[in-house]
């Protein structure tokens, strides 16, 4: 199997995550690329035509994209239960999109800031994109703290990685205020194997 793949975006992270915690990390090469909405640069666009990354090449049949769809087979294929039987199934699934949510408001804030000219930049926007992630992070806190305390699935992985974005990309916002319980549980899942191995490059 081929992954494109880079080692900042969040997304591919994700699949990096459960390729170590699968065992299928050696089964998988990596393909470096890169770009931006504005300039696809060498994204996969012959095998995801969005533009965007993961896509995994498989030998099974043609690529599949959304790291989503990507974790849910790499899953399959390594008979690791990442994603349970319902009816907790269903909760691991609203937790991962929960993450997934946090990650795209998170990426679309450092997409004000890095691509869009200076004199056209809307903090308004920018604010609004953060307080979707403060609600989150609020729901989790007070709602979803007995799913994290019990076996792992792919939710928690998932909430993990979106953490560590939120830290990588926007530390200055002190995510962990007034979120005690979440703030240990994310420390735990930080020095797990899989997390630390995955963590992104300084930048």
């Amino acid at each position: 199997m081929r992954l494109f793949h880079s080692p900042t975006s969040p997304y591919v992270r994700k699949v990096m995550v459960v390729l170590h915690e699968t065992g299928l990390l050696p089964q998988v090469e990596l393909i470096s690329t890169a770009g931006t909405p504005l300039d696809p640069g060498t994204m996969p666009l012959g095998q995801n035509p969005l533009g965007k990354i993961p896509a995994l090449e498989r030998d099974d049949g043609p690529a599949i994209y959304d790291s989503r769809v990507i974790c849910r087979y790499l899953d399959a294929l390594a008979g690791a239960g990442l994603y349970p039987p319902a009816p907790r199934e269903w909760d691991t699934l609203t937790l991962e999109a929960t993450a997934d949510g946090i990650l795209d408001a998170a990426l679309l804030m450092v997409y004000e800031s890095r691509l869009r000219p200076e004199d056209l930049r809307y903090a308004p926007w920018v604010e609004g994109q953060w307080a979707k992630i403060d609600r989150a992070l609020d729901t989790v806190e007070s709602r979803w703290m007995d799913h994290l305390s019990g076996p792992l699935d792919m939710g928690q992985l998932a909430l993990a990685v979106a953490l560590g974005y939120v830290d990588f990309r926007h530390g200055a916002r002190d995510w962990r205020e007034n979120r005690p319980r979440l703030a240990a549980w994310e420390a735990t899942m930080a020095a797990r194997p899989s997390l630390q191995a995955t963590r992104p490059p300084e930048a």
